[in-house]
């Protein structure tokens, strides 16, 4: 085996991502403080092809040099809005038709992995703070929390981590991700 090199990737521009189809899923960062969270999160927006990110609250917005460090040109290429608080956020997407998901730990939600998506939905998921998660406020008007399951010591993944199993998980159910 051999090490592809970037050249024989076939990655798309900038100009070809941005009018290029997305897959129907925005992303909700909901006051998260980490930078490389956020940027790593741009990353895995870009690298999925998801339809954006909205970033709410206390979240940092680009240009930064931090949220760059980690989303290695993502800013450019993602669509991204802020939204004063995450609740305004939420009233736009349901008003788009979006069914919109939270990804935390609570009583009566779906795990990851019985998560069914509709097909042909559009999905909003909504990752919450590296401390406190998503507000309680927020997973009480959201239309399901979903959790991924956990089986060691720590209560929860990184909030980076957990959007990219997410959305690896939701996208392949949908049939946007083809295995070969």
């Amino acid at each position: 085996m051999r090490v592809l090199k970037n050249e024989e990737l076939n990655r798309l521009s900038v100009d070809a991502f941005k009018s290029a189809e997305k897959n129907p899923i925005i992303i909700v960062l909901d006051n998260l403080r980490s930078l490389n969270n956020i940027g790593s999160i741009f990353r895995t927006a870009d690298a999925f092809r998801i339809e954006g990110i909205y970033l709410c609250g206390i979240t940092a917005i680009p240009p930064h040099r931090d949220i760059q460090k980690t989303a290695l040109g993502a800013t450019e290429s993602v669509e991204w809005i802020y939204f004063e608080n995450t609740r305004l956020a939420i009233e736009k997407l349901k008003e788009s038709g979006y069914q919109v998901l939270a990804l935390e730990q609570t009583i009566g939600g779906t795990l990851l992995h019985k998560f069914i998506p509709e097909q042909h939905a559009k999905y909003a998921l909504i990752l919450g703070n590296e401390v406190k998660g998503v507000e309680q406020e927020i997973t009480e008007i959201v239309d399901d929390c979903i959790e991924i399951p956990q089986f060691g010591t720590k209560h929860s993944f990184n909030v980076s981590v957990s959007a990219g199993i997410a959305l690896w998980d939701i996208l392949l159910k949908m049939n946007y991700i083809q295995i070969l």
